[in-house]
């Protein structure tokens, strides 16, 4: 480990401040325009090169002179009052502009300075002349600025959250989710759902490494932990979605109990994004062995390079569209529908390429009864991945996923007739290949069995219709029946008030309904907080989805960052930095020192 080395108050005469990390290192800095460097550029002659080359000064001040030197914020106070920004503003604020770009877009911290600076430059000398060039160059871009600015501005944003959460008149919903990066690090991330000025709310929370295990316990701490950490007690939290394996944040896993021990009154749901498992789980042996089969032709084709490469070049020369196969995983539901598709509609090319490698999968991929199998499954698929997809939005919550869930599940007594008829126009695949009655009776059969027992688990697993009643009067006040609720029921004398209101009516004609109640704070409070108790839960876990799509932006093989919270903060919230009080406080900061 190198060694590292100290201010010198001397350093002063090139007009440098000393910063200080939280780790102890010493970081000097510009006081003419802001650029922070490493502990390794401590030292006389870089400093007197980014002075002279900088800025075209000339050494030789002592820390008596400078302490009189004017500070810059100082000066500006007089631009301000007439509404101008001064000079040192205006850099300070074009850095932290750039680095909040950089973050949304997900780059690298050194495109500043090795791509979008100097072609900056160029651009300026060609267009505006030296001059605007020379102002230009004063804007600090370097690596460590960019991480610092966008440090602030992530801090920033998790004030405003934090804030948010505190004020909020209602418990908060959360959504939490655990993956593994590319460096096999465990992130566990998580996103809130609060009420804020009448709407509700979603924002990114946090996003933090699993340092030791991903056991229940250990999720557990690290989410008690962060609320500790920013002084918010754990009761909060009204409710928490998971998902993932049973052990690690599943309905009866450590993280459930430990969380129901700490927060009594939470309510806990599990992703209705996953029906896709359920489907595996309750599939008859036959076709459970088509699935498999699906799965070893995909990896003999897809984990073995020369394979892959003879596979893209067949499918190339005899002009087939889907030349790429995706893998099938377990935690990423719609891939294995898009498989069991491309599959069947390349099922003669599949199969002739493993004719050409003598594969000794080729017995069974050709076998009719399994190209049936593959066909229901293909077909089965495809409706659970049309499912899961409307679905998949923000502000999706349980009342609605449920409603889906329960519009789905009705279908399967419709399509068990149609089955005991032999009739297969729910499944075009199926009804594609099906041309004897013999085989059409064996796979009705299969099908028969595989969706009563499906329906079944769907019942019990996602407790379809979820809403008694006598609590439907959320959905829709106007056409509730009110006799359904009992005369004793306090709110039942709100509810007649609210439904006598036509201005109410056409609110809840235009407005989304989570917006509507929220709306109704201030009039009916009774009727809004106990509606929006069952609104604010989260259905799904699709933005912690969406949220580790970027780690594959933040983790790559040039591109590893131990703790990556406050660029992906940046980069998926919501909310903006509040630019004016950052580069207020820096300037106060820098006049301090």
């Amino acid at each position: 480990m190198s060694k590292k080395r100290k201010w010198d108050d001397d350093y002063v005469r090139y007009w440098f401040t000393c910063t200080t990390e939280v780790d102890g290192t010493q970081r000097p800095q510009c006081v003419l325009c802001n650029s922070v460097f490493s502990n390794a550029d401590l030292r006389p002659s870089k400093l007197s090169d980014h002075f002279n080359r900088q800025h075209g000064g000339i050494g030789g001040h002592d820390l008596n002179s400078l302490k009189h030197v004017p500070a810059p914020s100082d000066q500006s106070e007089t631009l301000k009052a007439f509404g101008v920004a001064s000079q040192e503003d205006t850099l300070l604020q074009a850095s932290y502009q750039f680095a909040y770009l950089c973050a949304k877009e997900k780059n690298p911290h050194t495109i500043a300075e090795k791509l979008v600076k100097p072609c900056a430059l160029e651009i300026a000398q060609i267009v505006l002349g030296p001059d605007a060039q020379k102002k230009l160059q004063q804007v600090s871009l370097s690596d460590d600025v960019i991480h610092s600015r966008i440090d602030e501005m992530s801090q920033d944003i998790l004030q405003q959250v934090l804030e948010d959460i505190k004020a909020s008149p209602l418990k908060v919903g959360i959504q939490l989710a655990e993956t593994t990066d590319m460096d096999d690090c465990s992130q566990l991330m998580a996103f809130v759902r609060y009420i804020k000025e009448r709407e509700i709310v979603e924002e990114f929370l946090f996003c933090e490494p699993l340092q030791l295990t991903v056991k229940g316990k250990a999720v557990f701490n690290l989410f008690r932990d962060f609320f500790l950490k920013h002084k918010i007690a754990l009761d909060v939290c009204g409710s928490v979605c998971t998902d993932g394996a049973s052990s690690i944040l599943g309905e009866n896993s450590e993280f459930v109990s430990c969380m129901k021990k700490e927060v009594p009154h939470i309510v806990i749901t599990h992703c209705l994004l996953n029906p896709h498992e359920l489907v595996t789980k309750t599939l008859p042996t036959k076709l459970r062995d088509a699935l498999f089969t699906v799965v070893r032709v995909i990896n003999f084709i897809k984990g073995r390079a020369p394979n892959h490469r003879l596979f893209q070049a067949f499918f190339e020369e005899i002009g087939i569209e889907y030349s790429v196969l995706l893998f099938h995983t377990e935690m990423r539901w719609l891939s294995r529908g898009q498989i069991l598709t491309h599959i069947f509609e390349m099922y003669e090319e599949i199969n002739q390429f493993l004719h050409h490698q003598s594969s000794n999968l080729v017995d069974g991929f050709e076998n009719k009864e399994f190209k049936i199998h593959l066909a229901y499954l293909a077909d089965l698929f495809k409706h659970l991945n049309e499912l899961s997809a409307s679905m998949q939005r923000t502000g999706m919550n349980t009342v609605s996923a449920r409603e889906k869930l329960s519009a789905f599940v009705r279908k399967f007594p419709f399509w068990l007739k149609q089955i005991e008829k032999r009739n297969f126009t729910n499944f075009p695949f199926l009804e594609e290949i099906v041309v004897s009655d013999n085989e059409a009776i064996c796979i009705a059969a299969e099908i028969t069995v595989h969706l009563q027992q499906l329906s079944n688990f769907f019942h019990g697993y996602f407790s379809v219709g979820d809403l008694d009643e006598a609590s439907k009067w959320i959905l829709d006040p106007f056409l509730f029946n009110l006799d359904f609720v009992d005369d004793g029921y306090l709110m039942k004398n709100d509810l007649a008030e609210l439904r006598a209101s036509g201005q109410i009516l056409m609110e809840f004609e235009t407005m989304k309904l989570e917006d509507f109640w929220c709306a109704q704070f201030t009039v009916f409070p009774s009727l809004a907080k106990t509606a929006l108790k069952i609104l604010i839960p989260f259905a799904t876990t699709y933005l912690c989805e969406l949220g580790f799509s970027s780690l594959l932006h933040f983790k790559t093989k040039s591109r590893s960052y131990v703790n990556m919270s406050d660029d992906i903060r940046v980069a998926i919230s919501k909310k903006v930095p509040r630019f004016s009080d950052i580069i207020e406080q820096k300037l106060q900061l820098q006049k301090s020192l």
